[in-house]
């Protein structure tokens, strides 16, 4: 049995935070539930390098560094587009004593290809609920939801950088509903090598929510035991 982590401490989340940015939801806690689920395999990896795209209030990169914990050191970057919500991960790291590096920008375009195949743990829970396409990509709260067709706007313009980013022991997990078509973004990964598979799902009202994970395929054949 894993050891239990608890969620990050949100009291410096003032109100003024809460309607700049997007507050810890459905969706944040089923992937905070699903990194608890899968925490060995996550430790068993020793990750060296960890970002999350999108972060918001930072929270699951926050909780990420004190599932890794001081025996597991790591360098735990995090980006978004909305500069109050990169105010908000800063702060929200500080107060619950952990250091996590909040980077402003879109998607990951200020790396250039500083990090490519340097991230072992890669995290995306994207803007995903359908609207209309020029809901998207404004850089205030609602760039947190606004996905434009099928929800996958946002997250199209990201899944080239996927295996790009990965290291050879490199693991991607992504909160996604039935709405954005997994299938079509199963076989897009699969084109590079990806293996995908279902960590968690989880109903919220008319929304169907899972946390997938993609890696390369020797790494979930050695995982599985094949």
């Amino acid at each position: 049995m894993s050891e239990y982590i608890a969620t990050p401490d949100m009291n410096c989340m003032t109100e003024k935070d809460r309607n700049l940015v997007y507050e810890p939801a459905e969706d944040t806690f089923l992937l905070l539930d699903a990194l608890q689920k899968d925490s060995e395999n996550i430790r068993n990896r020793r990750p060296t390098v960890v970002l999350e795209v999108g972060c918001g209030s930072g929270v699951v990169s926050v909780f990420l560094s004190e599932l890794l914990g001081k025996s597991h050191p790591a360098h735990i970057l995090c980006t978004d587009i909305n500069p109050a919500a990169t105010n908000l991960a800063r702060r929200l790291s500080f107060h619950n004593g952990q250091q996590v590096q909040p980077v402003l920008t879109d998607l990951v375009s200020c790396f250039g290809d500083q990090l490519n195949s340097k991230v072992d743990l890669l995290l995306f829970n994207p803007p995903y609920v359908v609207t209309p396409s020029q809901e998207v990509g404004i850089s205030d709260i609602s760039a947190s939801w606004a996905g434009g067709v099928d929800g996958r706007e946002v997250l199209d313009r990201f899944l080239p950088h996927v295996e790009k980013l990965l290291s050879s022991n490199g693991v991607f997990y992504l909160v996604a509903i039935k709405e954005n078509k997994i299938e079509e973004i199963q076989e897009h990964l699969r084109k590079f090598g990806l293996s995908m598979s279902l960590v968690m799902d989880r109903r919220s009202g008319p929304e169907h929510l899972m946390v997938l994970r993609f890696e390369r395929l020797h790494v979930a054949l050695l995982c599985n035991g094949d």
